[in-house]
């Protein structure tokens, strides 16, 4: 099979959907690869580190499109991209369909098979192509969270640790997974006060076990999010449903509660976030302020850390890609966890979160 690799041009978006050493595994396999040149800039590798793998360098994205019968990519293809796609491509990237009604109708009206790495599910029931962003971006979210605290960034003018004879910050985490679990590392690491919060009596028995006394876990009831939230100084908005629209947890009359300069992180914007007031920001202006709460909303914060974030995120799809590369669509009947991650083809959507969230027809 020939594999395109186009590119990414969302802003500030500087991961590779295959780097050079998963694009040998490939070759060695049998199969074509082709690169749009520069593609690898990002996270340090060249045109001619792609060459020595064994790909092809193409000019521009319309060469690699035209030429390939997958396509490989990192975030959701952008309109410029989507129209390039046709009934003979699969794609193979992240989608997050269920937020994003135009790109949704895009993919439906071009024939093509969409595969999103995020929907694709293991024996465990869990999300292995998830896994890897989610710990980058949950360990991001602390980082971050932290830097904007700073008065010079909007925020309290708190630092996360404190100093001896000082509190540290209160951060609350709302949600235990993958996300929830590294934002909680990273902000008991930097000596914050943290506070877990999840509906799931065996997640909070886990984080419990995992982080003793380092953590405080709470059943996350309607008044016990709200009593979290607003004595925190910073927010970590770590909730998950596969495939779907994010709950709206954090409501904007809570802001009014909150104390001002606190910091609102949304790791779930992708999904259409989990606070009433997020919206997607960039790496360009990440951040807004409403009712003197500062939020913190780029949809790709991996994509401040590419080398990191490609190399983990190629560790978790190469077998997937090798799978779909060696069998094509043929694949998915092979695999059901490969077949989880099935969210459009033939003009229709199939996955039904998506479905549930848009309806089988949306509007673009």
């Amino acid at each position: 099979m020939i594999i395109g690799v186009p590119k990414e041009i969302k802003v500030k978006e500087s991961r590779v959907g295959l780097v050079p050493s998963s694009v040998s595994e490939l070759v060695r396999r049998g199969h074509e690869v082709i690169v749009e040149t520069k593609a690898g800039q990002g996270i340090g590798a060249s045109d001619a580190d792609y060459e020595a793998a064994g790909a092809k360098i193409m000019p521009d994205a319309q060469s690699v499109f035209a030429g390939a019968k997958m396509i490989v990519k990192v975030k959701e293809p952008q309109p410029s991209e989507w129209v390039q796609l046709t009934q003979d491509h699969i794609l193979f990237t992240y989608l997050h369909l269920a937020a994003d009604a135009a790109q949704t109708r895009g993919l439906m009206e071009s024939g093509c098979t969409a595969i999103a790495y995020e929907t694709i599910t293991d024996a465990a029931g869990g999300l292995p192509l998830l896994a890897p962003m989610s710990e980058v971006a949950g360990r991001l979210s602390a980082i971050e969270g932290a830097a904007h605290l700073k008065a010079n960034a909007g925020g309290r003018g708190v630092l996360i640790s404190g100093v001896p004879g000082t509190e540290p910050a209160s951060v609350v985490i709302i949600g235990g997974g993958v996300v929830g679990v590294n934002a909680a590392k990273m902000a008991v690491g930097m000596g914050a006060k943290v506070t877990i919060l999840d509906m799931s009596l065996p997640r909070l028995r886990y984080l419990s076990d995992i982080f003793g006394a380092s953590v405080t876990t709470r059943y996350s009831s309607a008044s016990v999010l709200e009593e979290a939230v607003c004595n925190a100084d910073m927010v970590v908005g770590a909730v998950l449903v596969p495939g779907a629209s994010a709950p709206r947890l954090v409501t904007k009359e809570m802001l009014s509660k909150m104390k001002p300069g606190s910091v609102l992180v949304d790791v779930a914007i992708d999904q259409g976030g989990c606070f009433e007031t997020s919206k997607a920001t960039t790496h360009d202006e990440p951040t807004y302020v409403v009712d003197g709460i500062v939020h913190y909303c780029v949809a790709n914060m991996p994509g401040a850390v590419p080398r990191t974030s490609s190399e983990a995120l190629n560790n978790a799809t190469l077998p997937f890609t090798i799978a779909l590369a060696d069998k094509g669509v043929a694949a998915l009947d092979d695999n059901p966890h490969l077949a989880n991650g099935l969210n459009v083809s033939g003009g229709k959507i199939r996955y039904q979160a998506v479905i549930d969230a848009l309806g089988e027809n949306p509007s673009a």
